[in-house]
């Protein structure tokens, strides 16, 4: 027989060479789970630090629009300078020594600077620019023969697109509640109702250069009563502007040169940059096409 007492199966400590040493059991099972958890917790934190950081740079952009839009107005001076700079780099032309002389400071929309230039102000500067003759000239809806032409505006707003076109208008609508602004662009807008639109009295158009343009060269858009141009200069959510936008761009130029530069000169309109004045160095984002 042998001797000595046999060992109690429930205590006996079976190893394995892989765990060094170590027996198994139900804490080194826990062990296991908790390491487990651990590593799929640290594999989740990447992805909520890049939302995270996401995040903060999405509110940066929105924080630098509304800072752009609060802006204050340039001087005419300072208007002056940058709108002559951008159509030479735009055109790849220099002004004439003898063209300088008849642009000056005269030809800029001298902007209130006590107001920002948000859009709920755009009917306080438009007034402002009018002067007292403002509700005359913008707000009454008869037309007068020999005097206020169809589809003739008295002021012009240019813009990127289609929905800044609109937004603008709304801060106008105290001064449009009798007669309609035109709006002038081509998303989901026909050119036949819009020529249509044309055959009444217009005090305030908002539009895109490419549909601006043709409008004019079929002569349903009338320029015998325009004085006042306003370029919006605001930047979009990528960062361009009505200087800077792709296509928009040099579809504005063209307008300008067409219809606007002699008149100019002349000293016949005048010209206002409402929002920043950014030579568009700091953009990002990917060249995308315009949607008017």
């Amino acid at each position: 027989m042998a001797s000595g007492k046999a060992k109690n199966p429930s205590k006996l400590s079976f190893r394995n060479p892989k765990n060094k040493g170590k027996p198994l059991g139900p804490n080194n099972t826990k062990r296991k789970k908790e390491k487990k958890k651990k590593q799929r917790v640290n594999n989740e934190n990447p992805v909520e630090d890049k939302a995270s950081n996401q995040n903060t740079q999405n509110s940066n952009n929105n924080n630098s629009l509304s800072n752009a839009t609060k802006a204050q107005p340039a001087s005419a001076s300072a208007q002056l300078s940058f709108f002559l700079d951008q159509f030479q780099s735009g055109n790849g032309v220099k002004i004439s020594s003898l063209e300088l002389e008849s642009v000056n400071d005269k030809c800029i929309l001298d902007l209130s600077e006590s107001l920002d230039q948000d859009v709920s102000l755009l009917g306080k500067h438009v007034m402002a620019a009018f002067g007292p003759s403002w509700k005359e000239e913008l707000c009454e809806k008869h037309l007068l023969d020999g005097k206020i032409d169809p589809g003739s505006p008295a002021i012009l707003i240019i813009s990127t697109s289609a929905l800044r076109s609109i937004e603008l208008l709304r801060g106008l609508r105290s001064l449009t509640k009798e007669c309609h602004a035109a709006k002038l662009f081509s998303k989901h807008m026909k050119v036949e109702e819009q020529v249509s639109l044309l055959k009444n009295r217009v005090n305030i158009a908002s539009g895109t250069p490419n549909r601006i343009k043709k409008l004019i060269d079929i002569e349903a858009l009338g320029l015998s009563r325009l004085s006042v141009i306003v370029l919006d200069t605001h930047p979009d959510v990528k960062g361009y502007s009505l200087f800077t936008l792709p296509q928009v761009r040099d579809e504005f130029w063209d307008l300008y040169k067409s219809y606007f530069h002699d008149r100019l000169l002349q000293g016949s309109l005048r010209l206002g940059l409402y929002g920043p004045l950014s030579s568009g160095n700091e953009l990002k984002g990917k060249k995308r096409s315009p949607i008017e």
